[in-house]
């Protein structure tokens, strides 16, 4: 493996890193339904704002969500909408049925 290749495998893990928390995957599923900001994160996963923004900060980091400031409050988005279809995989292998609907979707070019 050279460098490149390397790298290239060194950044996806720090993404999958990024989502293996329960919490940032309640996040991730919260954002696919549209914008939040902190205060109702909070709210909805019953921590702290610290912690929230520690995590919300996390997945903005590897660019599975960004941010947009607006007056006093920070509102997140979902960045990386495909990470949904990777959950999808997940419960249908978690679910017993993993067949064609987690087969890849395309052929990619060698990189």
């Amino acid at each position: 493996m050279n460098r490149e290749v390397r790298e290239r495998y060194e950044v996806r893990a720090r993404v999958l890193k990024a989502i293996a928390h329960p919490t940032r995957l309640f996040i991730v599923e919260e954002l696919s339904k549209g914008e939040r900001c902190v205060h109702e994160l909070t709210e909805e996963i019953g921590a702290d704002m610290s912690t929230v923004s520690k995590h919300l900060s996390l997945l903005k980091s590897v660019g599975i969500v960004r941010d947009e400031k607006r007056g006093a409050e920070v509102y997140y988005t979902l960045r990386m909408g495909c990470v949904l279809d990777f959950f999808d995989c997940i419960d249908d292998v978690l679910a017993g049925g993993a067949d064609a609907s987690c087969a890849p979707r395309r052929v990619r070019a060698k990189r």
